[in-house]
């Protein structure tokens, strides 16, 4: 009996903070929002217009490059692979800050950068209309949506429009400047529209400006950006099977750059090249190992300038 005058007590309690037929005493600016769904299709091809080409030209070569040079200074390597091969490529490359995307572009011939777009992530680039207009025009961005929403433009259709791509693989900035793992974009592309994949390799973007940084260091810090000979998937290699080919190259030049080409060579054939993802130690030694910035005044990958990647 207790146990039912205890019910009955709690049934008129509740009942007494319910407004039967009339307002909530809750105020609506307190109940729980739900966030609306993201609009995830984002129109980018007026970028590649020739308005908008015209315009991006003079903004990087007026100032976009002259900025960038006043911040870091550069060393290219490899670029004579593009003069025996004809667009549009996927230039695949490692990705450790946001200085990648103009290293790789202002390191370009300026036939290859005004050809070529970059794929970004929509949840980062294109969420607001002003970091979208400003990233397509001033980069030729694209989005690319990391979680499988429908897209306005796709890779693919850039592609068949004749322009090259620069792709990070890794699909996201590394943590501890290290490279982590490819997803198989690339190597899917490549596969599916029959273009080579050219790998690219750049060190010291982590050390000018790491992930959480909004502007370079101060010293103009010493980046390196070395252009690999072109891969394309081999008769019968599968996508799966061509991607870690593709991590293969980056990893192999960037011992190149931090060695010299006949050591990353040997290695190569060896399959002893260094693990591009570092050594497993406590994350602070790991970003502490790539807070150091390539040398300034060693030859770059220790090779004579009148070698040719040919040999």
């Amino acid at each position: 009996m207790s146990l039912v005058r205890g019910g009955v007590s709690d049934l008129k309690t509740a009942s007494r903070g319910w407004r039967w037929g009339r307002r909530s005493l809750v105020p609506r600016s307190a109940e729980p929002y739900v966030l609306p769904a993201q609009q995830t299709v984002f129109p980018s091809d007026w970028s590649r217009k020739r308005p908008a080409v015209v315009a991006r030209e003079v903004a990087q070569k007026g100032g976009l490059e002259p900025l960038f040079r006043s911040q870091v200074k550069t060393r290219v390597e490899g670029l004579d692979v593009l003069e025996r091969i004809e667009g549009p490529v996927i230039f695949a490359a490692n990705h450790a800050s946001h200085l990648d995307t103009p290293l790789v572009l202002l390191s370009l011939p300026d036939a290859w950068r005004r050809r070529t777009a970059v794929a970004a992530a929509a949840d980062y680039f294109f969420d607001t209309w002003w970091r979208a207009v400003g990233s397509s025009l001033i980069f030729n961005t694209f989005p690319i949506d990391r979680r499988g929403g429908s897209m306005a433009t796709t890779p693919g259709e850039v592609l068949a429009d004749g322009w090259s791509l620069v792709i990070f693989p890794e699909g996201t900035r590394s943590k501890d400047g290290w490279m982590g793992n490819f997803r198989m974009g690339a190597a899917f592309l490549a596969h599916e529209y029959g273009v080579p994949v050219v790998p690219v390799a750049h060190r010291g973007t982590f050390a000018a400006m790491p992930r959480g940084q909004g502007w370079p260091s101060p010293g103009r810090r010493q980046l390196t950006i070395r252009f690999g000979e072109p891969l394309r998937p081999r008769e019968g290699e599968s996508v799966r099977e061509f991607a870690p080919r593709i991590k293969s190259a980056v990893a192999a030049l960037l011992d190149e750059d931090a060695t010299t080409w006949w050591e990353s060579r040997r290695r190569a054939a060896a399959g002893d090249t260094p693990n591009p993802s570092g050594p497993d130690v406590a994350q602070w030694r790991r970003v502490w190992a790539q807070s150091q910035s390539p040398s300034a005044d060693a030859e770059p990958g220790g090779r004579l300038r009148a070698w040719s990647r040919r040999s």
